[in-house]
């Protein structure tokens, strides 16, 4: 059995992770109660009705940057509880966000070259491109971009991009501020230096100074605490969604490293790209220790997406074998079966995708172990805790896993359903990397933005919408134009389509401009720039 063990993944996998990939994928629980009742919670709506603490998922990360944070999946909720107006999200300008907008990018080529950027055009597109970063890095770094907004009070959305556990529970203001070095303007690498600092501090207030040393949790604890309501003061409901930067690196590197030594340390931690799940255990007690302190009637904790997933890591060929889940490699979207070559081009193992996927199942069966025990009151105080099952939605809109290949489904697999007005789109919006049909729709995917692992707008919508159902479960009223809104509570998918510019006019380039990626990625390492991971040097 061992010898099975050993086979299915790659040597130097910790123990608990080889056990957890020699069994069935962890089943996702879908009621999130966990079928353990707690009393009614209810009461007045309180002040501060949302509040949400998170990684670049909450801060509305889109095709490699931080821009539209009004449709920020926090934000829809916020609408349609009534109470956007009252809602405070951090705002990012200049050219598309931090810390670079593919989207944008690919909008101006296109409006430069046409739908097709043909091969003689390519090194003009190339030289574009790099003038394009060039004035993100000038806006950013030297421009109006590098002055820290006068912030008073604090954020409701409490999230920045490339956050993991660790970095939640210790960076602050003072830390990102004292990270802002001088800028250089260096020709070679135009990517904006501390790019996520310069993120977080339009999330944490600038004003009083007293504040800075505060976490993403003090700022949460300090609302809670908040009394100019009166007897409404304090939280209703407040979200944790935090924990896909300990293996989403995995993924951006293609590089599987296992932590170890430092991997609390916020100065030693980036050597890794896998958190094994006794270190994230660790440090996601820290995080509920935190929670604990915080004043919310209702907290909703989200589990860890299976990383591997997502289309920045595309399956080559044919699946391992009939009813594997998995690819014996897993490559950039740009690089086709035909010229993959794992001697040159970077990829993980078949082996290396289960064992991360193994990794995370752990970490969520730790995450679901923390909601069962709050709502059992295990430490003597019951709590009126819950569990989205974040992992469980995304495997149930998994295309090219299990909807493309139902001999891979496990037992508890069915589909997703989707809102009827994304269901009666042609095509179909699924989890493939966005292409588009060359004259101005989609040809595939339309679930994920063009970084290939972050939501398009209708993707946070159906975020937005399963955070809803479980809110109106808890007994949170949701009002528009100040009148209670009956059951079911239903996002305005309509609107999010009309706003969503991938999911119905996606940049007709697409395709051709894959190549373009591919260069960015190999040379300036471009992507994974922009999602936080540097290769270690």
């Amino acid at each position: 059995m061992a010898g099975d063990i050993d086979e299915l993944v790659p040597k130097g996998t910790p123990t608990d992770v080889k056990k957890q990939a020699a069994q069935s994928p962890r089943a996702p629980a879908f009621d999130p109660s966990l079928n353990i009742p707690v009393g009614p919670v209810t009461g007045t709506p309180l002040k501060h009705r949302l509040v949400v603490i998170g990684d670049s998922l909450a801060h509305g990360f889109q095709s490699g940057a931080i821009f539209n944070t009004a449709i920020s999946y926090p934000a829809i909720i916020a609408y349609e509880l009534g109470w956007l107006d009252q809602f405070h999200y951090p705002r990012y300008g200049g050219p598309g966000g931090l810390p670079f907008n593919i989207e944008y990018l690919l909008r101006e080529l296109e409006d430069r070259f046409g739908a097709e950027t043909s091969p003689w055009e390519l090194p003009f597109a190339l030289f574009r491109g790099r003038e394009f970063l060039d004035g993100l890095e000038d806006y950013w770094e030297r421009g109006p971009g590098r002055d820290i907004p006068e912030l008073a009070g604090y954020m409701h959305a409490l999230a920045v991009y490339g956050w993991d556990l660790r970095d939640a529970l210790a960076k602050s203001a003072t830390s990102c501020r004292a990270l802002i070095a001088t800028p250089r303007d260096n020709f070679l690498d135009q990517m904006i230096e501390n790019s996520t600092e310069r993120a977080a501090l339009r999330v944490y207030p600038s004003w009083p100074e007293s504040s800075w040393p505060m976490t993403l949790f003090d700022a949460a604890v300090a609302l809670g605490q908040d009394r100019s309501a009166g007897e409404d003061h304090g939280i209703e409901t407040l979200v944790v969604e935090l924990g896909a930067n300990n293996a989403l690196g995995s993924v951006v590197r293609l590089q599987l490293a296992w932590s170890g030594a430092g991997y609390d340390d916020l100065a030693r931690k980036g050597a890794y790209t896998v958190w094994t799940p006794k270190h994230f255990a660790a440090e996601l007690s820290d995080v509920v220790d935190q929670v604990k302190r915080v004043a919310a009637r209702h907290v909703i904790w989200c589990t860890v997406p299976h990383v591997t997933i997502p289309p920045l890591a595309r399956g080559v060929g044919s699946k391992l074998r009939p009813g594997s889940r998995y690819f014996p490699y897993y490559t950039r979207p740009w690089i086709d079966d035909a010229r993959f070559d794992a001697n040159r081009d970077e990829h993980l193992t078949g082996a290396e995708a289960r064992a991360i996927d193994a990794a995370v199942d752990l970490y969520n069966e730790a995450i679901q172990n923390v909601v069962e025990q709050a709502r059992s009151g295990a430490d003597g105080t019951v709590r009126n805790w819950y569990l989205l099952d974040l992992a469980g939605i995304l495997d149930r809109l998994a295309a090219r896993r299990y909807i493309s290949d139902p001999n891979a489904r496990p037992a508890w697999w069915t589909p997703y359903p989707l809102p009827p007005l994304l269901a009666a789109m042609q095509p179909v919006p699924d989890s493939r990397f966005l292409t588009s049909d060359g004259e101005g729709g989609r040809a595939t995917g339309g679930l994920f933005s063009l970084d290939g692992v972050h939501p398009t707008t209708v993707g946070y919508g159906l975020i937005a919408q399963e955070l809803i159902n479980i809110m109106h479960a808890a007994g949170v009223t949701f009002y528009r134009a100040n009148v209670v809104r009956p059951s079911p509570v239903l996002v305005d998918f309509e609107s999010l389509i009309r706003r969503d510019t991938l999911i119905h006019h996606p940049p007709r380039n697409i395709d051709s401009t894959l190549s373009i990626l591919g260069w960015a990625d190999e040379t300036l390492g471009m992507i994974k720039r922009a999602l936080r991971f540097k290769p270690q040097l």
